[in-house]
């Protein structure tokens, strides 16, 4: 098997892995492969950078879905038989989707979408745009305009953040806090101390000391107001995550050859086995080939530097040559001896992928192209150059 027939056969790709490892060049490639070979795809990105929209040929990415031009396929000399599609994760505007749609009343959603709590939590608490990534794919994965979704999750060194973020975001609904609140305000109705009990009216009388009443009535109807939204919010947080463990995700783990990028992507691997989600490859990004010594003695090699420069300096420059080489030489086997301790604890029963590093940036559609050419197969980096 190859990522190729991995792209052939599953609904939707999530990749995941650390920030500066080129996750996100990852998914566009691998869109673009499916694109090529014949299928509707949409690349799903989160704070990506400029260069990404620029490689894809976009002015920049927005929070709509846009479709790659195809004379711009056209005009890099790749035949796109599918479409591609790419947008960017509006945090905020997921959120307030989902409000909409479990809100009891329109009252009650305007109510919620206008407290400034839920507006700081919407788009700033710590999860919610792990959690609204999820909830995106979610939505889009029944779209009928799409045969493959790529996900590019949010960069993080904890993979609970990513794994967890259903169930914590339950869990920060139903705290213990939280259903204080709502045992003490629910029953009276509206904010007032003279109506809660005793205890909680003497409680939040000297809270509000502090915080002042206005807040606090802030604080409870947001509380209560989204417990309305706990049922809604509690079976579609359950859905969402039996939805990365269905048969149709398949995860791509994406790291480079450092050792550090190797150990958090090996902890992120287990995470994934542990949280029962299927880890089906690990992309190598930026491996660099491991060049052969010169054949040719040091004194044939002067000499045709010679002829070229001049003799003057000859001896020096070959010398930093020399240096350059074996400076490069150090780099590739220390890559090899990363890739391979990956592949002995990462398992057998995984796709390893190595991408080489390339002497450019990835900057345009043909640079993605060939990143993608890499990914499914139809190049293959050469361990020795000559």
């Amino acid at each position: 098997m190859s990522l190729k027939d991995v792209l052939n056969t599953h609904r939707i790709v999530v990749c995941v892995g650390s920030g500066g490892v080129g996750k996100t060049t990852t998914a566009a490639s691998l869109a673009l492969a499916a694109a090529t070979g014949g299928k509707r795809v949409l690349v799903l990105t989160i704070d990506p950078a400029k260069r990404l929209a620029n490689s894809l040929g976009l002015n920049e990415m927005t929070t709509e879905e846009q479709q790659i031009d195809k004379r711009l396929f056209d005009a890099a000399g790749i035949d796109c038989k599918g479409t591609l599609h790419a947008m960017m994760l509006d945090t905020k505007r997921t959120f307030d989707d989902l409000v909409t749609r479990f809100a009891s009343s329109e009252e009650r959603k305007n109510r919620i979408l206008n407290n400034k709590l839920y507006q700081y939590m919407s788009s700033s608490l710590a999860g919610t745009q792990e959690y609204m990534a999820m909830e995106k794919l979610y939505s889009v994965r029944n779209d009928a305009r799409y045969d493959l979704i790529v996900l590019d999750t949010p960069p993080t060194s904890n993979a609970l953040d990513f794994l967890e973020a259903p169930e914590r975001l339950v869990g920060m609904i139903d705290s213990p806090a939280t259903r204080w609140f709502i045992d003490a305000f629910e029953g009276a109705g509206k904010f007032s101390f003279n109506l809660l009990q005793k205890g909680a009216a003497f409680l939040l009388r000297g809270l509000s000391n502090f915080t002042g009443a206005k807040f606090l009535e802030e604080v409870a109807n947001f509380v209560v107001d989204l417990n309305d939204l706990f049922g809604g919010f509690r079976e579609r947080a359950k859905k969402v995550s039996d939805a990365l463990r269905s048969p149709e995700v398949a995860f791509v783990l994406v790291t480079s050859p450092s050792p550090l990028a190797i150990e958090e992507s090996l902890y992120f691997s287990d995470k994934l086995s542990g949280a029962n989600m299927r880890r089906t490859a690990f992309v190598i990004n930026q491996v660099h080939a491991l060049h052969a010594e010169p054949s040719r003695p040091e004194s044939e090699l002067a000499a045709e530097l010679a002829n070229v420069l001049g003799p003057t300096g000859t001896s020096e420059l070959l010398e930093r040559m020399q240096t350059a080489l074996d400076d490069e030489r150090a780099r590739a086997i220390s890559d090899r001896v990363e890739t391979e301790r990956l592949r002995t604890r990462g398992g057998k029963d995984t796709l390893y992928i190595e991408v080489p590093a390339f002497d450019t940036d990835v900057h345009d559609l043909r640079a993605l192209a060939r990143v993608a050419s890499f990914l499914t197969g139809a190049s293959e980096l050469r361990i020795v150059e000559e």
